[in-house]
């Protein structure tokens, strides 16, 4: 700490790239302090902090990390204190650029394996950024030092060690986790792709927040009696909700009605949430993705001809490619890519589907015959997806009673509640007739593997690699713009940070013989055995904001790069 001091002393005055010279390892009374990256300009990339407290300070109690969802949850209480600290504690110092800032990678609604802090049973260490002082482009030594020696000192003393966590609160966050988890492992022996539980709070309180509606319009989840269940948990009674087996569902009602809310909630709930979000006991089978339209879309040999074939100029759809998919070809894409990582729960809304992709009916069947109409429509592949592959579906309608044939729930959303109506249903079914003819013929077809090359992932730009997140939906990936918009279920731009950085690891594994999914196995082994921050190039120093994002939006983002090249 005294050493510390001296140099910024010594470099007070100086040309901001003096700095480099406080980069290293220092002890203080009660942490280690790790300057990792020294920024090199004060608008630059911030400097990169690491403190680590010994267990003998910190006195974690092994109980809150002696499980992996325990220890997640655990990190994930002592982020949002960090944070929480930071944002109260912040000085404001001064000086040109990011001088003074102090920030951390802080989680928001859900629980997600992030590298901010890690807690191992020697120690607990947070990372930090923080912005180097400076006037113009000299060193503000001085500033430095408090920043350094005083300030940082001070939030670690109020947010790493046990005495300055609430602990309380610390344990309620421990026992929901317990709870969640088990959930979870229910619905799995039990054969249930989503639970609901009564009282949940589902609608947001606006289309760019994540955060729960609250006031007098909040209307609280009841499950429908025929479909409501109870399950056991460690702590407190048992969750009581709407639980949904394996199988094809449907969300019907009018619109305004919590179709489409009902089904964001089970989307996002492949994640668990925080108390207080209104969605910490809603979950969704942890292989649910949701599928959409995407126009514009480059595929890259995809085999959708279980949904498309018989193109005109014999077009082989059984290895296709475009680079600008229709609506339809990028929805069937969407499954089979989804299909390819082990999706085993499809969401779909009407409102962001291709109609043509969707259904066709009576009518136009009887006007375009199935001869020159190369779309096999959704409606009759969704029962084959779930009796052949075992894939679900949760399928939100408001325009086509076709699909009562095929479905074995219908949920209707009146006033943002559930009621059951399938036995109404299908009675419909059997008073209306229906025109329309199945036009399946035949089983699904398999899943075709593919084998990314090594040439795909060409990530230089100039003389440099250029792998960067740019928001939620971005990456830059050398010369390559990867638009992720379509994928709905990232939530955290920490996570699309990691899938640009695992992204450079897969290039090392792509060797054009292995599938892709065997790839992005061998990446989560990786990661199971060595942590997040293996795929940083940061790593062992400083990766302190990347969350772990699913292997289906890494695959999308991959599926999306346009330099993709697969046999």
């Amino acid at each position: 700490m005294n050493r510390l001091r001296e140099i910024l002393q010594r470099i007070d005055g100086k040309g901001y790239k003096a700095y480099k010279d406080i980069q290293g390892e220092y002890r203080f009374p009660k942490f280690l302090l790790f300057i990792d990256y020294v920024q090199g300009d004060p608008f630059a990339s911030p400097t990169k902090i690491r403190v680590r407290m010994e267990q003998r300070q910190a006195k974690y109690d092994p109980d809150w990390y002696h499980t992996p969802h325990r220890k997640v949850a655990l990190k994930d209480f002592v982020a949002r204190r960090l944070a929480e600290v930071i944002r109260r504690e912040k000085p404001n110092i001064g000086g040109t650029g990011k001088s003074g800032l102090i920030a951390v990678d802080a989680p928001g609604q859900t629980i997600l394996d992030r590298t901010t802090v890690v807690v191992t049973p020697e120690y607990v260490e947070a990372r930090i950024s923080i912005g180097l002082p400076a006037s113009g482009r000299r060193i503000l030594g001085q500033k430095a030092a408090r920043l350094l020696l005083e300030v940082i000192p001070s939030i670690v003393a109020k947010s790493l060690p046990k005495t300055a966590l609430d602990i309380d609160q610390l344990e309620e966050h421990l026992k929901l986790s317990d709870n969640q988890f088990a959930i979870r492992q229910y619905m799995a022996q039990k054969g249930w792709i989503v639970f609901v539980a009564n009282g949940s709070v589902l609608p947001r309180e606006s289309g760019i927040s994540d955060r729960p509606l609250t006031g007098d319009r909040v209307v609280r989840f009841q499950s429908p009696p025929t479909l409501e269940q109870s399950v056991p948990v460690p702590h407190g009674d048992p969750v009581k909700g709407m639980a949904l087996p394996r199988g094809v569902h449907l969300i019907v009602g009018g619109g305004y009605h919590g179709k489409s809310t009902l089904l964001k909630a089970i989307e996002r709930s492949v994640y668990d949430h925080i108390k207080g979000d209104g969605r910490e006991y809603v979950f969704t089978e942890p292989s649910a993705v949701k599928i959409r339209a995407e126009d514009g879309r480059r595929v890259e040999k995809v085999n959708i001809s279980p949904f498309i074939n018989n193109l005109p100029f014999g077009q082989n759809t059984e290895r296709f490619s475009t680079e600008d998919a229709s609506g339809s070809t990028s929805q069937a894409a969407n499954i089979v890519e989804a299909l390819e990582v082990g999706c085993r729960c499809l969401l779909i809304d009407e409102d962001t589907s291709a109609t043509n992709f969707m259904i066709r009916d009576g009518r136009m069947q009887r006007l375009v015959a199935k001869e020159r109409e190369p779309i096999t429509p959704f409606i009759d592949r969704v029962r084959q997806l779930s009796e052949e592959k075992s894939v679900s579906t949760v399928l939100v309608l408001g325009g086509s009673g076709d699909y009562f044939d095929v479905c074995d729930t219908v949920i209707m959303m009146n006033e943002y509640l559930p009621y059951d109506v399938t036995d109404k249903a299908r009675q419909i079914v059997k008073q209306v007739d229906n025109t329309r003819q199945a036009e399946s013929g035949g089983s699904f077809g398999s899943v075709t593997p593919r084998n990314v090359l090594p040439s795909s992932f060409q990530a230089r730009r100039g003389n440099k690699e250029k792998v960067d997140a740019k928001g939620l939906h971005r990456i830059v990936y050398g010369r390559t713009d990867i638009d992720l918009s379509a994928l709905e279920q990232l939530v955290d731009v920490s996570q699309t940070r990691a899938i640009a950085e695992m992204m450079r690891v897969l290039a090392k594994l792509a060797d054009g013989s292995t599938p892709l999914v065997d790839c992005i196995d061998r990446l989560y082994e990786q990661i199971e055995r060595e942590g997040l921050d293996s795929v940083s190039p940061f790593y062992g120093m400083h990766p302190g904001d990347l969350a772990m994002p699913r292997k289906f939006e890494l695959a999308g983002a991959v599926n999306r790069l346009r330099t993709l090249r697969v046999t």
